[in-house]
């Protein structure tokens, strides 16, 4: 089977639905191909089931999955959804293989928006792989669906601005949080002030949260984080210590914490396999990864493709927004819809937007930029990649060899060659090649086609 749309978007998260809703408005049709069964993405999808009511999430969370609701059925006549579909690469000219309920087809475009988001930056330590442990995208997956818990008693450890915000709606849902650890130093985020303003409602309800934990006697660490954890079948305790500014533990001041779960949560890292599949042009960020090289309209290196959202650079929802937005103009523009002075004029405004938001983005990056004691979290025998069971004591072995990219180190030590691709080790990988002493030309673990596993049911067909 062949669908065919002018224009395709995959993902219908913040930034997809964005595009695909400022597209409808200017009378453009669209399809959108998401890979759950709701639209929003992670962070505004809500439960998957309509039975189950939130009542622990903020006020804030609850407006803005409205918002988008509100965004994409203004509309909806323009859009056409295709969820429960996962793309599996590119197939042939301006055409995506799709995988939709194990049945395999092929949709067309003209034109491309890649909207697919970001995954979890993992950090390994000792214990990392027990059942309990757990990132914090996962957790935060967990409350949101409304399922079910993480674990009746859990300790958050990290960087960032996930920390205060999961622990405030894990203790809302009922979890005793015993303790959040944050990694970086509060004067360092003092330092960041200035930058923070730049989203004043933002630095208000960060304020808000340290408030709400203050008054549960949630305690919250500044330059405190995670040593090992422990547990034989699951976990049953962590053992967590002061860093200093380069992260590296003070083992002399440890303490242990019995717990049922950890959520650990180290940032993101943009989703860039199939724009890399597709042959777009990327460039290594100590942020978001590989993202693709884009011009201020969101336009990749290949002419009719453009990237929009946390899969374009780590900015967060509101910039998803923006920028979806701002692809949606320029594809009215080259599709004649809008001239050039119109759509700068539209997208004026929403581009000062998003300078805002990247302002007060890229001083929270600073201060949760990764140090190197991370690394010295792993012990020889520590299993790095996953998928392929790499310790830490291989990847040694082979830079101690000459190894000085991520494609040879792969060959060396099969690290990324497992089902995941490398989602979960490459950050690790380049972060350990760059510690080495590895600058130049490391390089990015390449996707393989198919991004997700053929069903042999259609094998079987053929």
């Amino acid at each position: 089977m062949t669908h065919s749309c002018p224009v395709v978007i995959v993902g219908g998260g913040p930034a997809g639905i964005a595009a695909a809703a400022q597209l409808g408005k200017l009378g453009i049709t669209s399809k959108v191909i998401e890979e759950a069964s709701k639209i929003g993405g992670v962070i505004y999808r809500g439960p998957l089931r309509n039975t189950h009511s939130l009542p622990h999430l903020d006020d804030n969370l609850k407006r803005a999955m409205a918002a988008l609701q509100t965004r994409y059925h203004a509309s909806r006549t323009h859009i056409e959804l295709l969820e429960n579909t996962r793309v599996l690469g590119p197939e042939g000219e301006h055409s995506l293989l799709l995988n939709k309920n194990e049945t395999l087809s092929n949709i067309k475009y003209q034109e491309l928006i890649l909207a697919t988001g970001c995954h979890e930056r993992s950090i390994p330590f000792e214990g990392w792989q027990l059942p309990g442990v757990m990132l914090m995208g996962g957790v935060q997956l967990q409350i949101k669906s409304g399922l079910v818990q993480p674990g009746r008693k859990m300790a958050l450890v990290g960087t960032g601005p996930l920390l205060p915000l999961v622990a405030c709606q894990l203790h809302k849902s009922g979890v005793d949080v015993v303790g959040v650890y944050e990694a970086s130093q509060f004067s360092k985020l003092a330092k960041e002030a200035v930058a923070l303003l730049n989203k004043p409602k933002l630095t208000l309800s960060g304020l808000s949260m340290m408030g709400y934990l203050k008054k549960h006697d949630i305690p919250f660490y500044y330059g405190w984080g995670i040593v090992n954890a422990q547990g034989e079948h699951s976990l049953k305790n962590i053992t967590v210590a002061p860093y200093n500014d380069r992260w590296q533990a003070d083992l002399n001041q440890t303490k242990t914490l019995d717990v049922e779960a950890l959520g650990v949560g180290y940032g993101f890292v943009a989703r860039s396999q199939l724009g890399m599949l597709m042959g777009l042009d990327h460039e290594y960020s100590s942020v978001s990864g590989s993202i693709p090289t884009l011009d201020q309209w969101q336009h990749s290196s290949v002419y009719n493709i453009y990237v929009a959202g946390d899969s374009s650079g780590l900015l967060g929802a509101d910039a998803a927004i923006c920028e979806g937005q701002i692809a949606a103009l320029r594809i009215a523009q080259s599709r004649g819809v809008l001239t050039g002075k119109e759509a700068a004029q539209h997208a004026g405004k929403v581009m000062r937007k998003l300078d805002r938001i990247k302002r007060f983005r890229f001083g929270f990056d600073r201060f949760s930029a990764r140090q190197v004691g991370l690394m010295e979290l792993t012990k020889p025998a520590t299993v790095v990649c996953r998928c392929e069971k790499t310790t830490r004591a291989q990847v040694d072995i082979a830079l101690a060899q000459g190894v000085k990219d991520i494609t040879s180190l792969k060959m060396r030590t099969r690290l990324g060659m497992g089902d995941c691709q490398g989602k979960t080790c490459a950050s690790y990988a380049i972060d350990r090649l760059h510690q080495s002493g590895c600058k130049d030309n490391i390089g990015a673990i390449k996707p393989r086609f198919p991004l997700d596993p053929i069903p042999f049911t259609f094998l079987e067909e053929q």
